[in-house]
């Protein structure tokens, strides 16, 4: 089980209040910061590890837990060893960075040298201290069946005749006393609702080492506003998934999608029904997954016959959503939508009869071009990299040229000697010439600029090893 931070504890002799930094059991002396401070270095980030000269930056967000710390704290790797990931959003996330680059490491000792915990300056007075000092142990350690949140409805209450999965320990948003992992919102701190289904929150069940799984849940409308769900670009890269602040593990959303739907069959509030259409709509808009746009057809298709003001009957009547074959659904199917029904006109493709579905058969022309689009995405990031590769080594071996054509140049007008002048002459004028050649090369090589299907045969063989195919 991944080991978590100890409670962090002061010198009982130094004063504590809102401004005064206060000495843990480490020997750091923490001193309470700002919304949105940063800075570098002991206490709050490592310090000359894992050389020295190696200094961590830190930075902390805007939301402060009643404990007094910051629920929002990051952690940035010394310029060294920034590459592809340089910023760290949560604990778990540094320590399966440390585990995975320096497996030698003694993780307690590297989470010892610095305080993950940062206090505000907004916690005042003895409350300050007292919250410090005890470290506010988990609700994984209490053991207890009651809801730190006040939360009847809660489903460590509700369900403990049917417990879930081990979670694992979390002594950072689990620590707060008003928090509850089983009810809150790890985004906003607020309590989830149960109605229909739960439709409106996703739970975060990915394994997060020795059989323990995270358990932290959020909002489905503060994740998508938080771009941590959906359809996310950049770093992050999301398609139709959700994103765990927590433990940084991803999701996939198009199997919630489709008990959204299931549950919009069973309900006959037309205000519920579009909320929980909405709610689907923007989860699966813009997602590449083929499956996804198929959810995505059939949710405006939906949304569209609400606001015309047609039955809910109709808006989830069975015949919408019969087999691709044209056919009634299978024995054990409920007569309401079922969402796994719309998977099955992907299974089995329609047949050209007087029932023919040009719905289903423009999904099929779709994914088609769907495929034909990936692959001509992978033939051209092929092409991409072959030509980066091959242009760069042409370039390398031009300034190695150079770098050759100014030593020569250097021994020439160091040498006195008639004869071997006129060796030296003879070595550094078949190098330009060289050179020349060289550069010439890069210029045809530059052609593929057009695309590779707008360049010479005769370059593409030559200088990518591309073989034309024969016709």
């Amino acid at each position: 089980m991944s080991s978590y931070e100890d409670p962090v504890e002061i010198d009982s002799s130094a004063e504590c209040n809102g401004d005064t930094p206060s000495t843990n059991k480490n020997g750091l002396h923490l001193y309470p910061v700002s919304a949105n401070d940063s800075g570098e270095g002991l206490p709050y980030a490592p310090e000359d590890w894992p050389n020295p000269g190696d200094i961590w930056a830190w930075k902390v967000g805007r939301r402060i837990a009643s404990a007094g710390y910051f629920l929002d704290r990051y952690l940035y790797l010394p310029n060294r060893l920034r590459g592809k990931r340089s910023v760290f959003a949560s604990r778990l996330s540094v320590e399966q960075y440390v585990r995975s680059e320096f497996p030698s490491t003694d993780i307690n000792e590297f989470f010892a040298s610095f305080s993950w915990k940062i206090p505000s300056k907004l916690l005042k007075g003895d409350w300050y201290a007292e919250v410090i000092s005890s470290g506010m142990k988990s609700d994984s350690y209490l053991g207890t069946s009651s809801c730190k949140a006040g939360n009847s409805m809660c489903a460590s209450l509700v369900e403990a005749g049917n417990p879930s999965p081990e979670t694992m320990i979390c002594d950072i948003c689990c620590s707060e006393p008003g928090f509850c992992r089983d009810c809150c919102c790890i985004l906003c701190c607020k309590t989830i609702s149960s109605a229909h289904g739960g439709y409106s929150y996703i739970r975060c069940e990915a394994t997060v080492g020795d059989g323990y799984i995270c358990g932290h849940i959020a909002h489905i409308d503060c994740a998508l506003r938080a771009y941590m769900a959906g359809t996310v670009g950049g770093s992050i890269g999301l398609d139709a998934e959700y994103f765990c602040r927590r433990c940084d593990s991803r999701t996939e959303l198009v199997s919630h999608v489709m008990k959204l739907l299931n549950i919009c069959g069973s309900i006959d509030s037309r205000d519920d029904i579009e909320k929980i259409l909405n709610v689907g709509f923007c989860i699966l808009r813009g997602s590449r997954k083929t499956n996804a746009k198929q959810l995505l057809r059939h949710i405006k298709s939906a949304m569209t016959k609400l606001h015309k003001g047609a039955c809910i009957g109709d808006v989830f009547k069975e015949e919408e959503f019969k087999d691709a074959n044209g056919g009634t659904p299978h024995h054990g199917t409920v007569s309401t939508y079922h969402g796994e029904s719309i998977l099955r006109e992907r299974s089995s493709p329609p047949k050209m009869t007087s029932n023919f579905d040009h719905q289903v058969e423009s999904l099929k022309l779709e994914d088609e071009i769907d495929q034909i689009l990936q692959a001509l995405r992978k033939s051209q990031n092929f092409e991409y990299r072959l030509a980066e590769e091959r242009l760069f080594v042409q370039k390398n071996y031009i300034m190695n040229l150079y770098e050759q054509l100014d030593k020569e140049r250097s021994d020439l007008s160091s040498h006195t000697s008639m004869i071997e002048t006129d060796t030296l002459v003879d070595a550094v004028l078949q190098r330009v010439d060289q050179i020349k050649r060289e550069v010439l090369k890069l210029k045809d090589m530059k052609q593929v600029q057009n695309g590779f299907g707008s360049t010479s045969k005769t370059i593409l063989k030559d200088y990518f090893g591309l073989e034309a195919e024969s016709s």
